[in-house]
């Protein structure tokens, strides 16, 4: 099995978290039940939404797909580390590292739109309330949908092109726990700057600009609420869009900390704890999140799994 060029290296290997054994066994536990506990969580939410006829709009329709994705981006990268984990085994072939880089990337970039896309969606019910059933119809919302999944994967698939076209035949070893953009660019013996290039333009689009989208929906939401006379009813407003605001926050402040000096990002360790965070904890937390400031999500999640307590529709959309 050689890489795409054609020649050089043929597997990669992944420095993972050194510790002692014991340290190791107490990680792999810590991981698994994270991991474990995510799965259940976000199958919870998916299975809810769509269970429950009263969560078919649009609000709940993108938190269905955010935690849909969220199963799908912790498989991208725990089960590998729980594997070397328990058998020490580091190696991962150069097909495996492009597979694996790849699915992340597009997850990552999905996400990144698909909370843009939120963010819209409360701007709309929020700022243009009348007029959200219209601008907001299941068919938009679906197409936004879509729109994010297609441009996550098509990003991913742009990248991928170039760095897969990259020589790879010096050190073999990945300073981090899974495949990522920044140590495999570090890692080439050929020329990249055409690579560097378009990972900086895809990541301007695929980063960037949903952030400006959340940030001045965001912008707009909070001048519209403080608008609002009464603390009642600035809370109402608030809490429909707190949610998703504290993820929104977690997710990007993470992501940019490590992606904001990709060059340097294999050489220190903490970027890997950082890593950790926007790969494992924020997929971890954001059911949580969403049922904790949500009582409908709440209710409804109380009714499939228990068959009991009939939810209101205390949250507007």
């Amino acid at each position: 099995m050689r890489n795409l060029s054609g020649d050089g290296i043929v597997e990669f290997v992944l420095v993972d978290f050194p510790t002692s054994p014991p340290l190791q066994l107490l990680l792999f536990v810590l991981f698994l039940v994270i991991f474990l506990l995510t799965l259940l969580e976000n199958a919870l939410i998916v299975s809810t939404i769509w269970l429950t006829p009263s969560l078919h709009r649009p609000m709940y329709f993108f938190l269905g797909h955010l935690s849909f994705l969220e199963l799908w981006y912790i498989n991208v990268t725990v089960p590998r580390l729980l594997g070397a984990f328990l058998t020490q085994e580091h190696r991962v072939s150069y097909v495996g590292c492009m597979t694996q880089l790849y699915f992340f990337i597009a997850l990552a970039c999905t996400e990144c739109v698909l909370l843009a896309v939120m963010a819209y969606d409360r701007y709309l019910a929020i700022c243009e309330p009348l007029r959200y059933p219209s601008l907001m119809p299941f068919s938009m919302a679906t197409r936004l949908a879509a729109s994010s999944w297609g441009s996550g994967f098509f990003s991913s698939m742009m990248k991928l092109l170039f760095i897969s076209r990259l020589s790879y035949c010096g050190s073999n070893i990945i300073n981090h726990f899974f495949c990522d953009i920044s140590p495999l660019l570090n890692l080439t013996c050929s020329n990249k700057k055409q690579a560097e290039l378009v990972d900086f333009l895809l990541a301007l689009v695929m980063i960037l600009l949903p952030l400006m989208a959340v940030v001045s929906s965001y912008a707009a939401i909070i001048a519209t609420i403080l608008k609002i006379p009464t603390a009642q009813g600035r809370h109402k407003a608030f809490s429909t869009c707190a949610s998703h605001l504290a993820v929104v926050v977690i997710y990007y402040s993470s992501t940019l900390f490590t992606y904001a000096r990709p060059q340097a990002m294999y050489i220190f360790n903490h970027n890997k704890v950082i890593s950790v965070l926007y790969t494992v904890i924020v997929p971890f937390l954001n059911p949580a999140i969403y049922c904790l400031r949500n009582k409908e999500v709440k209710d409804a999640l109380r009714k499939t799994v228990l068959g009991r307590c009939p939810y209101s529709r205390d949250i507007p959309d």
